[in-house]
């Protein structure tokens, strides 16, 4: 049986390759015999490529669409983890949360800068690598389109029966008035043209050279462009935004220098917020009270500040709301929040006052049941020992109780303000040196203060009222509520420039997307009985265009029409989704005959 194994056609190719004399040289060996096992001549190694080589060679990769296109779609994929874990900038306290309940893991994301990812060096490198791909790619073919603009129209074929669409007519005009004919339909179709003289059809014979479509790829170029310019406005505001929260309450001021918190780009730091100086007047929120379905649902909110812009210049009154921020140069002063501030006064031991002012209290539920802390760290009981004090409670605008009898607030406004708190004492923890949260009490040698039954001792206070609290610590007074605002102070400098290159990406991309490219050519020769002329059309499209040979019957028409020709009637309908002479899509004659007999059957149930 013959052999058809992979060996057996290695050595016939073997053999017929050694058969073969070389270039210039007889023969002198003869074929290995059948079946011998001949060493495969080495295939010529290519030289190895020179350093400027390599560097021209990695540019060009670099710089090819499909780099351009793998990079954007790697951009994505690295995005992910930065809404899977926390960001660092954002959410530093959500970091620290992740930490604790994945200690393992924890260490790997930080390591892999997980906690980071947009400040990152692999983000930062995949982003900086699709910038420098996009330019390298846009520029070259920016300048290709500009010479192709400024080009005449390609010339007229030599055989135009040959290209996809093609007509032919004889018409009794003479080919000079035929030509400038021409000429005008073509240009009237947004067509650039060229008339071309042509001897070899006899005397008085040219063609006209039609081009269009051009647009399409300033419409692609635009939206490369485009699609640059937004990471460039995406990189500046990362690096120079900045984003500052501060709390104020009614009466309070702050200042462009102070925050609660703040997050600032790479090239961002708080000495660049203006040192305006704002002071809340006042806040005025309304919630619904009537509508049952809409019971407590916020309907004002607003606030009354001062504003200076800088020190020295002369304040002016602003009432900043929800999405109508106030401004300074280009930082804008948002409303963010707002909620109660019980004015809360404590009294130690000796009957000194060591808390008198307004405590904020957060929101937690929508009737704004608020949680809140006061720390009293230079206390002294009835026996002269210092003591550190501590109260955490709860603040209720319009106490009531639930099923459990719980207590709980039912309405979001000041209806039954009522403060319920428990106060402990011991090592508040603040003069450890390390950052503490304010509203939280995270003091590890805490001790709950009880009552004379062993039980947590609970205060509870109405506006106006007292209580003393056990063991000589002091007493506890409720003067009043006060309201807050939380105030949003915020730069993107690259938000305008991001926008507008939005906008432009998406109608470049419309033009790309729906701009045929189209070039059209008519040649008009001498009839052969020597009156009139013959005419032939053809056109050619860039990819599938089921508008050309509606195109090419529409410029046989028009110029039928422009000559004083009588028309012929037309072969066919234009395919469904063609672009006529208005820009519009033409339908087939059936469908339209469907909707016309649609519309007459409505017209007829109507009357």
């Amino acid at each position: 049986m013959a052999r058809t194994d992979e060996t057996h056609l290695d050595d016939l190719r073997d053999e017929y390759r050694d058969a073969q004399p070389a270039t210039g040289e007889p023969a002198t060996e003869a074929p290995a015999p059948r079946g011998a096992r001949r060493a495969r001549t080495p295939a010529p190694q290519a030289a190895p490529l020179a350093p400027l080589e390599f560097a021209r060679y990695c540019w060009r990769q670099l710089t090819s669409m499909r780099t351009a296109l793998f990079l954007l779609m790697l951009l994505a994929v690295a995005a992910v983890p930065g809404s899977t874990f926390p960001q660092q900038d954002n959410d530093p306290a959500g970091v620290a949360q992740w930490k604790a309940d994945h200690p393992t893991a924890g260490d790997w994301v930080e390591r892999l800068q997980g906690f980071d990812v947009y400040s990152s060096v692999w983000f930062s490198a995949i982003y900086l690598l699709l910038f420098i791909s996009l330019i390298g790619c846009v520029v070259p073919r920016a300048g290709v389109h500009l010479r192709s603009l400024r080009a005449k129209p390609p010339r007229t074929p030599a055989r135009l029966e040959k290209l996809p669409e093609h007509r032919a007519a004889g018409l009794a005009a003479p080919p000079a008035e035929v030509l400038a004919a021409a000429r005008t339909v073509l240009r009237g179709r947004r067509f650039r043209t060229e008339v071309r003289e042509e001897a070899a059809g006899g005397p008085g014979g040219g063609s006209v050279a039609a081009e269009r479509g051009h647009h399409r790829e300033t419409g692609n170029l635009l939206f490369h462009l485009s699609l640059v310019g937004l990471l460039v406005s995406i990189a500046s505001s990362s690096l120079f935004s900045y984003s500052g929260q501060r709390l104020v309450v009614e009466g309070g001021t702050m200042v462009g220098t102070t925050f609660d918190s703040f997050t600032g780009g790479a090239g961002a730091d708080v000495g660049d917020v203006p040192p305006f100086t704002l002071e809340l007047d006042a806040m005025d929120v309304a919630f619904e009270a009537q509508q049952t379905s809409q019971i407590g649902q916020p309907r004002r909110f607003a606030a009354d500040v001062t504003l200076t812009d800088a020190p020295g210049e002369q304040p002016r009154e602003e009432t900043i709301r929800v999405n109508h921020p106030a401004k300074v140069g280009g930082t804008q002063i948002s409303l963010s929040g707002n909620g109660y501030a019980p004015v809360i006064v404590v009294r130690d031991g000796q009957g000194n006052v060591v808390q008198d002012g307004a405590t904020p209290f957060l929101p937690q539920t929508g009737n704004y049941d608020s949680t809140g802390v006061v720390k009293v760290p230079d206390a002294v009981d009835a026996g002269g020992d210092p003591v550190q004090i501590g109260l955490s409670g709860v603040f209720l605008p319009s106490a009531t109780t639930d099923a459990t009898g719980a207590p709980v607030s039912g309405f979001p406004d000041l209806a039954n303000p009522f403060l319920v708190m428990q106060a402990y004492t011991g090592d508040l923890g603040l003069d450890d040196g390390v950052p503490q949260n304010v509203y939280e009490l995270e003091g590890d040698g805490l001790t709950q203060v009880l009552d004379e039954q062993g039980r947590p001792f609970l205060i509870r206070l109405a506006p106006g009222d007292s209580v003393e609290l056990p063991g000589g610590l002091g007493t506890v007074s409720f003067e009043g509520v006060q309201r807050y605002a939380s105030f949003d102070v915020r730069s993107t400098p690259g938000q305008t420039a991001a926008l507008v290159s939005s906008l432009l990406a998406t109608t470049g991309l419309v033009l790309s997307l729906f701009l045929p490219r189209r070039r059209v050519w008519v040649r008009v020769r001498p009839a052969g009985d020597g009156t009139g002329s013959a005419v032939e059309v053809a056109g050619l499209a860039r990819g599938n265009d089921a508008g050309l040979a509606f195109e090419v019957d529409g410029v046989l028409r028009r110029l039928r029409e422009a000559t004083g020709e009588p028309l012929e009637p037309a072969a066919s309908s234009p395919p469904p989704g063609a672009v006529g002479d208005d820009g519009h899509e033409h339908e087939r004659d059936e469908d339209r005959d469907e909707r016309e007999a649609r519309a007459g059957s409505r017209a007829e149930e109507g009357r």
